[in-house]
């Protein structure tokens, strides 16, 4: 599977307007392991998981094949950013306590990925991947997200998409399932936030540049509307799936 780049034209928007992911997901991840010593983030892309995870691990290895989304990621004494597809790692065997795969498993090569992960992880190691769907605010700021999202951009987004809007239901994952607890992403937003997060996705990005028009100014009013006073601060909320596993 060639590298399929969606996000490196706009690396510096797309790390701006993420949501973070919530503290007790690492901290709970972090505590399966037998040993704390080195994390390995796949697809780091800004390297917001990496970063939490330099809370619990005394050195993470984050990688992506985007030289411009690596680029944008903060940097930190226990993280060694490098550029490289998940594919080709540049990781010793049996090396690595736990392996995250934040909002990307959906973009691999998984039986290539898989492989390595099985080489590389310590034998009481672990492997989890993550992806958030759809956000919710209230019904009426719902109704015009929806406008957006399956109206003006359902031709942009790319066929990848589908494995969020299923929760990687259709996603191999052979590994020795641990069950995880529910999380939720939640931040809390003013109207703007929100509108930078909506133009953060590949397909507005696309939109963009195939038309030459904003789709999220198509919506704004209406969102204006729903929002009320922009200044307003709400809770966005995403579902998050996580699945996690030991080899075997």
């Amino acid at each position: 599977m060639s590298f399929q780049d969606h996000f490196s034209g706009h690396a510096a928007q797309y790390a701006q307007a993420r949501p973070d992911y919530p503290p007790e997901l690492f901290a709970w991840l972090a505590s399966l392991p037998g040993e704390r010593e080195l994390a390995w983030d796949v697809g780091c892309g800004n390297g917001q998981a990496a970063l939490a995870l330099t809370d619990h691990f005394e050195r993470v290895i984050a990688t992506d094949a985007s030289a411009a989304q690596v680029g944008q990621a903060e940097r930190h004494r226990a993280i060694d950013y490098r550029v490289e597809p998940a594919e080709l790692p540049t990781l010793s065997l049996h090396s690595v306590d736990l392996i995250t795969v934040a909002q990307a498993l959906h973009w691999f090569d998984l039986d290539a990925v898989y492989a390595i992960a099985r080489g590389v992880l310590r034998h009481d190691g672990v492997i989890a991947a993550w992806c958030y769907g759809i956000s919710r605010v209230e019904p009426t700021i719902d109704v015009v997200f929806d406008r957006l999202y399956r109206g003006l951009l359902a031709p942009f987004w790319p066929v990848e998409r589908k494995h969020i809007e299923n929760a990687y239901a259709d996603l191999a994952f052979p590994f020795r399932a641990i069950a995880a607890p529910d999380f939720t992403l939640r931040q809390q937003w003013t109207l703007d936030q929100y509108l930078d997060y909506l133009r953060s996705w590949s397909a507005s990005q696309r939109h963009l540049r195939e038309k030459g028009i904003d789709a999220v100014d198509a919506i704004q009013p209406d969102m204006a509307r729903a929002w009320g006073n922009a200044s307003q601060v709400r809770e966005v909320v995403w579902p998050l799936t996580l699945k996690v596993g030991r080899p075997g």
